[in-house]
């Protein structure tokens, strides 16, 4: 990490990874973005995103924001969406594949769970009671509640 963040102290001095806002300005050929437009985006290494303006390559990883949910809650959308959909890339998780997915209503979870119903896979989700049916909405097959159920070790079930 400290090659990537730096040595001795942050080679940016803006952190932040994730960020979500309304574009301010555009600049150049900028296509699929106007300005007051909300967006979610993830900066990778270019950090910055804790900032109060960011300025992103048209290239990013930036999308539009739903309407129907706030600011803070698009910025979980690229965090959660992009880690869970690397690991599910990693894994080659597709149709006829049984997936557990540990920590299922968290930003990670919520995503995974999505995601790999959407490859085809048969999701059991780890959660607690409050977010059962939360998991269940997301398309989760079947549910456990980890306050009430030891979860078995790996290759155990």
């Amino acid at each position: 990490m400290r090659l990537l963040v730096g040595f001795t102290r942050p080679r940016k001095r803006i952190l932040g990874l994730v960020l979500a806002g309304e574009v301010e300005d555009t600049v150049g050929s900028v296509e699929g973005f106007r300005v007051e437009d909300r967006v979610y985006a993830f900066t990778k290494f270019r950090f910055g995103a804790y900032g109060e303006y960011v300025c992103l390559p048209g290239a990013s990883t930036i999308g539009h924001a739903p309407s129907n949910i706030s600011l803070e809650e698009a910025a979980a959308v690229p965090y959660g969406g992009l880690l869970s959909l690397h690991y599910l890339r990693k894994g080659a998780i597709r149709a006829g594949y049984r997936v557990l997915i540990y920590g299922a209503s968290g930003a990670v979870g919520t995503s995974a769970v999505q995601l790999a119903k959407h490859f085809g896979a048969e999701v059991t989700a780890v959660c607690s009671n409050a977010n059962l049916d939360l998991v269940r909405s997301l398309g989760a097959d079947a549910t456990i509640d980890y306050t009430k159920t030891d979860v078995p070790e790996p290759g155990l079930a």
